[in-house]
């Protein structure tokens, strides 16, 4: 018993030095240099490092494939079916000059070629469904080795995979322990410094400010603090209790956030007068609103929802990419939780991201809320080199309304007698 005591203090004395060297080491290459917009180069330099190692992985899957005869998947491609942007018009009138040779009629008929454009856009849908793949992890072309984001992941050789197992070691035993040690140093600092920010005099809360809203494209939870490390903004969200509970009391402290009790999400009225009301108040800092509702996968943006747009008040767009060579931001919330999602993010290789701020925009004389939500979406999914689609993110847990259904079926329609008038006055 006794000659176990040195070798437990010997125990506790190594933590205790390890933890001190890690602490230090956090303070004085990451923490300090971040407060004062410092950077070593270390990063760009990691950066290139993996992008040399992703490329030989990948040529070396590529070629091992090769030899074993086996077919490479390659992401959003398939054998079957490839798709074509013409639109519904040009489509059916293309059908109808190709697919029938008989005389034309003065009256209007049905034509079985008229189901072509549909039988198609059924098949292209079975295939390669546009809406649902954004709710899925992004195909990666080159392999990051994260077998995640790779269809093409299996055993090609003994040094690939001896390089996989490697990076699982510096992802987990590394970059993990350091993460979750500045996770929890962010968030101490966070709580203390906003809590010691409430009890400074009123004339130094914040600057006066032009009342606006910012509203972004949403990938992940971690776009609030990439955007919050660039700026200052009051943030819209439900109330919460645990850890999000403490974050949220102490950021009250510091400056007027709004917050939603869980009742009162879904009242549209109270949440418009809430937001109109701080808005209307120029010292108070811009709202970040993110109004997908929803995360999407990094490839697209989906419809804004109207609400943050018929305040009147002036819209900052920011649009966010991240760069998925380095790890999967995206959050599938139907699939993982928080805690899972959260140690996916720290094992990742590095989260990089590229942010654009866009000029102000306003809502028009003669635009609905619905016009101007689309015209700002349009220019974040440009900006951002993202697809813009006028599919609703709540797809993610809903089926797909009747309304949409009604309104392809109006424009077929429209579609096939507009060229039965045409066919009969010529």
């Amino acid at each position: 018993m006794f000659l176990l005591l040195p070798f437990d203090s010997l125990i506790v004395n190594l933590l205790g030095i390890s933890l001190t060297v890690l602490f230090t080491l956090l303070l004085v290459f990451i923490i300090v240099p971040a407060v004062f917009g410092v950077s070593f180069g270390i990063r760009k330099l990691y950066m290139k490092t993996l992008l040399k190692i992703f490329a030989w992985a990948t040529l070396r899957m590529e070629r091992g494939a090769k030899e074993k005869n086996h077919q490479l998947y390659k992401p959003y491609t398939n054998g079957i079916i490839a798709k074509d942007p013409t639109s519904l018009e040009e489509e059916i009138k293309e059908i109808r000059r190709s697919g029938s040779n008989k005389a034309l009629d003065k009256t209007p008929e049905f034509e079985l070629s008229d189901i072509f454009y549909f039988c198609r856009k059924g098949m292209e849908t079975i295939m390669d469904d546009e809406v649902t793949k954004r709710f899925s992890a992004e195909e990666l072309e080159s392999w990051n080795l994260l077998s995640r984001t790779n269809y093409n992941f299996q055993y090609i050789s003994l040094r690939l995979t001896i390089l996989w197992g490697l990076g699982v070691l510096i992802r987990y035993c590394f970059l993990l322990p350091l993460r979750i040690a500045l996770a929890f140093t962010g968030i101490s600092l966070l709580v203390a410094g906003t809590t010691v920010v409430g009890y400074l005099p009123s004339g130094r809360k914040n600057r006066p400010r032009n009342g606006g809203i910012c509203v972004a494209n949403h990938t992940s939870p971690i776009d609030v603090i990439i955007l919050a490390s660039d700026g200052y903004y009051a943030m819209v969200g439900q109330v919460h209790g645990g850890l999000m509970g403490v974050i949220q009391r102490a950021m009250v402290k510091a400056c007027p956030h709004v917050w939603f009790e869980r009742s009162e999400v879904k009242d549209r009225h109270l949440v418009a007068k809430r937001l109109t009301e701080h808005v209307q108040d120029k010292s108070k800092l811009p709202i970040l609103i993110f109004p997908e509702g929803t995360c999407i996968n990094n490839t697209s943006v989906m419809m804004f929802k109207k609400g943050s747009f018929e305040i009147g008040a002036t819209v900052y767009p920011v649009a966010i990419k991240y760069d998925p060579q380095f790890g999967d931001a995206f959050w599938n919330s139907s699939k993982y939780g928080m805690v899972t999602y959260l140690l996916r993010m720290m094992t990742s290789w590095a989260i990089v991201c590229s942010v654009w701020y866009l000029p102000p925009m306003t809502r028009e004389k003669e635009e609905d809320a619905v016009q101007f939500a689309n015209r700002v979406k349009s220019a974040i999914a440009r900006q951002g080199g993202l697809v813009d689609l006028l599919w609703d993110g709540g797809l993610k847990r809903e089926k797909v309304k009747d309304t949409f259904k009604e309104e392809q079926q109006k424009l077929y329609s429209k579609m096939i007698v507009g060229n039965h008038e045409d066919r009969s006055r010529s």
